[in-house]
């Protein structure tokens, strides 16, 4: 087993996660089995209760785990499904200690951080290593290099110094190297600082990687290799660039296989990274344009919807189009004439997943203008679940249906609590999780789509839409694509997909299928998405040059 510890210095955000994805990727593509492991110092058990503007999106994994972000950053730079394993957080680490404090199983110890916490956390890291049956695992530390939180963690990776070989060990420090425009210069005291920090608890660093807006030209890392005690053939640049799937190319280009390969022992292999390549060249040269409007009410922190704006970008790529996303505060939109204003310039309109009253109304304007504009519609989760509101009230004439999370005392709870969740009385861990099956009907659009009856998709969500009045929606024009087959006699039958047989695409899921979207394996319902949004656009194009005199 090999081990890559990441971590950062000077500020948080750096792009931690995006360089332990891009290292993967490089290692994956010289043939190597590699996961990766998420550390958060936070006390949260995990990131299920979290705000959205605070930290992004809740990444759920196939086994039913609320992660941090950068989990799905992971997967889909490696193309492989983890685990909630990948992700170690201090709640996790002292409640387990805890737990075993009080089953006896230090029996005469005086349970402390070192060495009761910090052995906790190493064999959690070689567990998920082992169990995963990877060659080699890359963990990232999250916060910042000096954070009390991080420490236990930092303590702990120091440790594997003394239990590996030099051959099976290395340490990548991301920092922070300011460039100020005003003077034209490259600052690397923070760096220095940074690097001093992290060996005051005994972690030299094997590589650096200078995170800046700009390239660092060699002067400068060279000057940062003295002073850190780090070779300068070692110290690498972590540039702004335009698409996150740029970055393993950028770092492959500058040798840090290479460096890689040598640290471990590894055999010099030439990597295939062909599909990088291709990838990056259609994202910056597409063949094609297209816009659709995301409705939402955390627009103003595209994070917290990242996995849709990735799983756009993964549909761009199989279309060879560019995705250009307009946000829209569902809170602006006070009536159809405004939606109409907001939307009228777009060929696709999303609605995404969320929780609250805020911005609902505001939702199912969107997703009536759509429906009467025959403007490609797509309903993730409570988008869905927003459609069939608006189906209900101004198709049905079922004056004030409603969800009963908006409106307990709605006259037609088309959208209701599910089953299992009425004892519910906690909020962590406690809504319907991961991977659950869903069983398309023949004829569809989605099976279309899909190509098959059977698929999994992942979820996270409480509420569903009312079996009572599931028959009234189907003699109303709208099809329930896809339902639940039960798993363990639980949730038999809960509708899984909507969608309008006569609209050009108008697709509800009750799933979240961006979650296990991958650049080299598109989510079938956002590439059909994507391809329904380009016919219209051409189709808008053509109908414009015919009426040309």
């Amino acid at each position: 087993m090999k081990y890559i510890f990441v971590t950062g210095g000077v500020v948080s955000s750096l792009g931690k996660g995006i360089l332990t994805s891009s290292l993967g990727a490089i290692l994956r593509g010289r043939g190597y089995r590699v996961t990766a492991i998420k550390i958060d110092p936070y006390v949260n058990l995990d990131a299920g209760t979290m705000r959205p503007y605070e930290h992004g999106e809740v990444f759920v994994t196939a086994d039913g785990a609320e992660t941090d972000l950068d989990i799905g950053h992971y997967e889909r730079f490696l193309d492989i499904d983890l685990s909630r394993a990948n992700n170690i957080t201090t709640g996790q680490v002292y409640l387990s200690v805890i737990q075993k404090e009080r089953r006896g199983e230090y029996l005469s110890q005086t349970v402390q951080v070192i060495p009761h916490i910090t052995d906790e956390i190493k064999d959690r890291i070689r567990r998920t290593a082992r169990e995963q049956n990877a060659e080699i695992v890359v963990v990232e530390v999250g916060g910042t290099v000096g954070d009390i939180e991080s420490l236990p963690f930092l303590e702990a990776i120091r440790q594997f110094q003394f239990d590996e070989d030099d051959q099976d060990l290395m340490y990548l420090h991301l920092t922070l190297v300011p460039y100020l425009a005003t003077s034209e210069e490259f600052k690397t005291k923070p760096t220095q600082h940074s690097v001093s920090t992290l060996r005051g608890v005994g972690i030299q660093p094997d590589v650096l990687v200078l995170r800046s807006e700009k390239m660092v030209p060699e002067d400068v890392r060279k000057k940062v290799a003295l002073f850190t005690n780090v070779h300068a053939g070692e110290v690498f640049s972590s540039p702004t660039v335009q698409y996150l799937y740029e970055m393993p190319l950028v770092l492959e280009e500058q040798g840090l296989g290479r460096v890689v390969e040598k640290k471990l022992g590894l055999e010099p292999i030439q990597p295939n990274l062909s599909f990088w390549q291709n990838a990056v060249r259609k994202l910056k040269q597409p063949a094609d344009e297209v816009s659709v409007a995301f409705v939402g009410k955390y627009v103003k922190m595209p994070d917290a919807y990242l996995s849709i704006l990735e799983g756009f970008r993964h549909a761009g790529i199989a279309h060879d189009a560019r995705v250009s996303v307009k946000w829209v505060n569902a809170e602006d939109i006070t009536d159809l004439g405004k939606a109409a204003e907001l939307l009228g310039d777009v060929d696709g309109v999303l609605v995404g997943p969320g929780f609250g009253i805020r911005g609902i109304e505001g939702k199912i304007l969107a997703a009536r203008y759509a429906r009467e504009s025959r403007v490609p519609y797509f309903g993730i989760c409570l988008g869905l679940q927003i459609a069939v509101i608006e189906y209900a009230r101004n198709v049905l004439g079922l004056e004030g249906a409603n969800s009963t999370e908006f409106d307990p005392y709605t006259p037609h709870p088309v959208i209701d609590l599910m089953p299992e969740q009425l004892e519910v009385e906690g909020m962590g861990g406690t809504m319907r999780l991961g991977n659950w099956p869903m069983r398309i009907h023949p004829e569809t659009l989605l099976y279309k789509l899909y190509g098959k009856e059977l698929v999994y998709e992942r979820h996270r969500h409480r509420y569903e839409v009312n079996p009572a009045y599931v028959q009234r929606l189907i003699e109303g024009g709208l099809a329930v694509s896809a339902v639940t087959p039960g798993v363990q006699g639980r949730g038999e039958g809960l509708v899984e997909a909507i969608e309008l047989p006569h609209h050009p695409f108008f697709i509800g899921l009750q799933a979240h299928p961006e979650l296990s979207s991958r650049p080299m394996r598109v989510s079938p319902p956002f590439s059909g998405f994507i391809g329904a949004a380009l016919e219209r656009k051409r189709q808008g194009l053509f109908q414009s040059i015919q009426r040309l005199p």
